[in-house]
């Protein structure tokens, strides 16, 4: 890995590999700009991401891509009703000299692909918690490391609801961001026609490795937050709570709002969304960016939304 003279130079290299990053991205995935930047992000953050979208939208494609073009070890996790915690972690085995063996499972990756996380009950999916704060998995006692970097990207699919599992609130707080992935608009879904339809084959370059992305990540941690931004991101989360010191929308149209981890992902968001742009510290503007895929998932609408027909990022763009 190439040494940087100070935090300047290193941060010139990274937004200089961000749009090498992109551009390999770019030769199989068409569009989707914004959320290929949120999972580069999160990633830059040491976080985790819910993709949500309907199916055939490639979130499995693009999760492939960028493991390829970070040159990780990449594992996808196909979430069944049947699927046990210890399909995901991994089992002790009796081997030929009658010792118990322990047998990694495919959580013991760099990038786990959790395909469709809400068709497995909830005892399976609780087997990633501990996985995604720890970063450990813990087996009869005798705790294992995963290795770094480590970042779970789970998809879920929107519309068919039928004998899922909704995640539980714990849970869908420990995921950095939640990102939806919309239709393309017609000129993209013709250009992903034409290049899936036809015998092309597309090299991905490798840009950044396990070492580089650990260098980084502590980069981000080491950019400055100016004190009126930190204030706008704690105030930002303060107004989703629906108590005295909240906003009127929240006490209007929010049951539960987000908690000091939506606050944190705010804040290290934002100071990577200001280095990938060219900025040395972030802005309100870089705050705002984010804060959608940081508060969709920790907010929940009351009926009184729901009834009115109001979306959370409604409720979000508002109070923004």
């Amino acid at each position: 890995m190439t040494q940087y003279n100070n935090d300047v130079e290193a941060a010139i290299a990274l937004q200089e590999k961000y749009n090498e990053l992109t551009t390999a991205v770019g030769q199989v995935i068409v569009g989707q700009q914004d959320v290929i930047e949120n999972l580069i992000i999160s990633i830059l953050c040491n976080g985790h991401s819910l993709l949500v979208g309907v199916p055939g939208l490639a979130k499995t494609l693009l999760v492939n891509t960028i493991s390829e073009a970070l040159d990780l070890s990449f594992k996808r996790i196909q979430f069944t009703p049947d699927l046990m915690p210890s399909d995901i972690t991994g089992a002790e085995i009796l081997d030929e000299h009658r010792n118990f063996k322990f047998i990694k499972g495919p959580i013991f990756s760099n990038i786990i692909l959790a395909d469709e996380i809400n068709r497995t009950p909830p005892k399976t999916q609780a087997a990633l918690l501990e996985a995604m704060q720890e970063r450990t998995v813990t087996t009869s006692g005798v705790n294992y490391k995963l290795p770094a970097p480590f970042f779970v990207l789970a998809t879920q699919n929107p519309i068919e609801q039928e004998g899922t599992y909704p995640l539980p609130e714990a849970q869908l707080d420990r995921f950095m961001f939640n990102i939806w992935l919309d239709y393309p608009s017609f000129a993209e879904e013709l250009q992903v026609v034409k290049n899936t339809t036809s015998a092309k084959t597309t090299h991905i370059p490798k840009v950044m490795g396990a070492e580089e992305i650990l260098y980084f990540q502590q980069l981000v941690r080491r950019v400055p937050v100016p004190d009126n931004v930190m204030e706008y991101a704690v105030g930002l989360v303060h107004k989703t709570r629906p108590n005295d010191k909240g906003s009127d929308i929240a006490r209007s149209y929010i049951a539960w709002g987000a908690g000091p981890r939506a606050s944190q992902n705010l804040i290290m968001g934002a100071k990577c969304h200001a280095l990938l742009h060219g900025k040395y510290s972030p802005d309100i503007e870089n705050v705002k960016a984010v804060a959608v895929s940081v508060l969709r998932h920790r907010l929940v609408r009351n009926y009184k939304a729901e009834a009115e027909g109001l979306k959370i990022e409604d409720l979000i763009g508002r109070m923004l």
